[in-house]
């Protein structure tokens, strides 16, 4: 029964699919997030610095603090200063400076189709 009308399409469907999930199961999604997040801090470190009024040693400007870390099957991006999230959201006495989620806002797609394509999901196979 082949040839009744929309079955060959499920089955075409369903191949594709099991390709797919294929796909996903041959890769560690730790490593594939990781690829997202890497591309987001590179973009997070390149914005520009405002001016700073510390010039101590050893001092290190926020933007710079901008990293992200493997958290057993979790990716997390974010400030590298326990203050970083004070200056992005603001606080009662500071009106917010953000940094982080127009940027994400700006590009998630760019991050997305990188970790896609790191699959091999951006081609009909």
């Amino acid at each position: 029964m082949s040839d009744v009308f929309g079955y060959e399409g499920f089955n075409e469907l369903t191949k594709i699919i099991e390709n797919y999930a294929q796909k996903v199961e041959n890769n560690n999604i730790t490593n594939i997030l990781e690829i997202g997040a890497k591309d987001f801090v590179n973009d997070l470190k390149k914005l520009p610095k405002p001016t700073s009024k510390i010039r101590k040693a050893g001092y290190t400007h926020l933007i710079h603090s901008f990293a992200y870390r493997t958290k057993s099957k979790e990716i997390e991006a974010g400030w590298g200063k326990y203050y970083g999230p004070m200056v992005e959201k603001g606080t009662k006495k500071m009106s917010a400076r953000e940094h982080m989620y127009p940027l994400w806002e700006k590009n998630k797609e760019k991050y997305y189709k990188k970790m896609v394509s790191a699959i091999g999901l951006n081609t009909w196979n």
